[in-house]
């Protein structure tokens, strides 16, 4: 059963959309539909199934685990991204959904074959994975910067992937992560993390609905406060 490409909510964005509708379908009679609850590991560490997906909804982690047990964030992963490794499984990571999340996947051997075939999916998935490693060494750079600078950094990378606007970041989405992962990943406490966000709710940058929600009365002002302060 082919994936159903005419409703897909990453239809636009996703490496795929470099296709016209034939080849799409062509793609899209090999792939799957995968739906990940929160928590449930996509690829582990070692893993030897060679596969790769989109995500079409929800947020995902690809993290670390050291000889101590501690686990490091070392990317995350939105709507409209691509993961897997085109020619060899993941070795040394893992990747877990951070939200009940939906992904298109495909056997690496599909997708080898697809982007053989189409030189110009090859540079949208290389396009992509440039992307992704940017907004990755973007995040792993601030530890050079204060608290609020990084929390804030976070928030709006967040606000922009959950926005189906490439030019605007999103009023209103749910923060992923939790606290502690937040704290992990900024290389901040937990209690720095918590403060910190209570500070700009009480600065009026950001609403807190519930436990995750999150709203942006002006994200250009969050913007302003996430800058590079030099």
């Amino acid at each position: 059963m082919s994936l159903p490409c005419a409703g897909c909510p990453v239809r636009d964005r996703a490496a795929c959309a470099v296709l016209d509708d034939a080849e799409r379908a062509a793609l899209a009679r090999a792939g799957r539909i995968r739906r990940l609850t929160r928590g449930e590991t996509l690829f582990a560490a070692g893993d030897d199934a060679a596969a790769c997906a989109t995500l079409l909804s929800g947020a995902l982690k690809v993290a670390a685990t050291d000889a101590a047990g501690t686990e490091r964030i070392l990317a995350l992963v939105h709507p409209a991204g691509f993961i897997g490794e085109l020619f060899a499984p993941f070795p040394h990571h893992d990747v877990v959904a951070l939200t009940d999340s939906e992904l298109c996947v495909f056997a690496q051997r599909d997708m080898s074959q697809a982007v053989a075939r189409h030189p110009r999916l090859a540079e949208a998935l290389l396009r992509r994975s440039q992307e992704d490693l940017h907004h990755s060494r973007e995040l792993l750079a601030l530890s050079g910067r204060s608290a609020v600078e990084r929390l804030a950094t976070l928030i709006l990378r967040f606000a922009e992937a959950a926005s189906t606007s490439p030019c605007h970041a999103s009023r209103q989405f749910d923060l992923p992560l939790t606290r502690g992962e937040i704290a992990g990943m900024l290389g901040l406490t937990i209690e720095t993390v918590s403060r910190t966000l209570t500070r700009l709710e009480r600065d009026g940058l950001v609403v807190r609905h519930g436990a995750r929600g999150i709203v942006l009365p002006d994200p250009a002002r969050l913007r302003q406060v996430a800058a590079p302060s030099d």
